[in-house]
């Protein structure tokens, strides 16, 4: 076996462990939140519900801007940012006990559930999409 091939091998080694690694920590994440809480459910039964229960107050105009809104995510991560973020929209709508979700409810949504770490870029995409969110600014720093 030359020294050409064994580098070759081992490095296709490491590149194989990395990307074992990588998917094992989403698949873990993914399983941690299919976990039951202290109620009985989890995080994503919760989300399953609030999507069920306010799936009659969406407009057309709401779920265009949602779509609008989850755009700058990779295609491979954008159903699952959707439904997260709908969800959170959704639990917010029913705590205010509104009766359609508004386009204050889905900024606000929007805002709270992206994580800390990218609110940069979203601030940027509001801006873009020439959002208001001032009134919500407050959320922007707040730990979700």
């Amino acid at each position: 076996m030359s020294a050409g091939f064994s580098l070759f091998i081992i490095g296709w080694t490491f590149v194989l462990v990395a990307l074992m690694g990588i998917g094992g920590y989403f698949m873990f994440r993914k399983f941690l939140k299919s976990m039951p809480k202290q109620d009985g459910k989890s995080d994503l039964d919760w989300q399953d519900y609030y999507i069920e229960q306010t799936r009659s107050m969406w407009t057309d105009e709401g779920l265009a801007l949602l779509n609008e809104l989850v755009e700058p995510v990779p295609k491979l991560f954008r159903d699952v940012a959707r439904r997260s973020i709908a969800a959170k929209i959704g639990q917010l709508a029913l705590e205010e006990k509104a009766t359609t979700i508004t386009i204050e409810l889905i900024v606000k949504g929007y805002i709270i559930a992206t994580p800390k770490r990218d609110h940069k870029w979203l601030i940027q995409h509001l801006q873009k999409k020439q959002i208001d969110y001032t009134p919500y600014e407050q959320y922007l720093h707040a730990e979700s």
